[in-house]
């Protein structure tokens, strides 16, 4: 069976996930990577600089997109940059997903459109059996994007994460999927 390259673009009726780019290291920094708020759960610690934002997309865009795309969440709208969406394919058969959205733009039911739209994608490919993610255990906000985007909870993953906000200890994870 042929593996789906991962799409260039999803819309939805509120945005556009198109892929990461150079010009949006000023929109990424300003509007999300160096708030702590907003990284306080997840793997990295916010940027200092614009120099640490213009490296995290060299890393995106060095990555095969076949298997890996980094996309930037944008405002249908006004084309405005809201965060980011992660999608990784570690097998044939599964995806991965991870999500950042700047704090002004929070409790909007952003990132619960944006992932219901990847999650329907994903479940319309032949090859593709499931896709999910995970979140700190504490952090409920993103467990509920999870929750109303379609993916169930499927337990509690034990010290699987490091998350530097938060200390050097592996953190228990919740794992959310949507399969079929």
């Amino acid at each position: 069976m042929e593996r789906a390259m991962l799409p260039s673009r999803f819309e939805t009726p509120r945005l556009v996930l198109r892929p990461i780019e150079h010009d949006d290291a000023a929109a990424i920094f300003s509007g999300y990577a160096r708030d702590p708020e907003v990284v306080r759960y997840l793997t990295w610690r916010p940027h200092q600089s614009l120099a640490d934002t213009e490296a995290f997309i060299e890393r995106c865009l060095a990555a095969p997109a076949a298997s890996e795309r980094t996309y930037m969440l944008v405002d249908r709208g006004n084309g405005r940059g809201l965060g980011a969406f992660g999608l990784r394919r570690p097998a044939g058969h599964r995806l991965d997903c991870g999500y950042v959205l700047s704090r002004a733009y929070w409790g909007r039911g952003l990132m619960s459109e944006a992932l219901g739209e990847v999650v329907g994608w994903a479940m319309r490919q032949a090859e593709l059996w499931r896709i999910g993610a995970v979140c700190d255990k504490d952090n409920r906000a993103s467990a509920r994007v999870m929750e109303k985007a379609g993916l169930a909870y499927e337990g509690l993953l034990r010290r699987w994460l490091v998350n530097p906000n938060l200390g050097p200890e592996p953190r228990d994870c919740l794992s959310y999927a949507c399969t079929r």
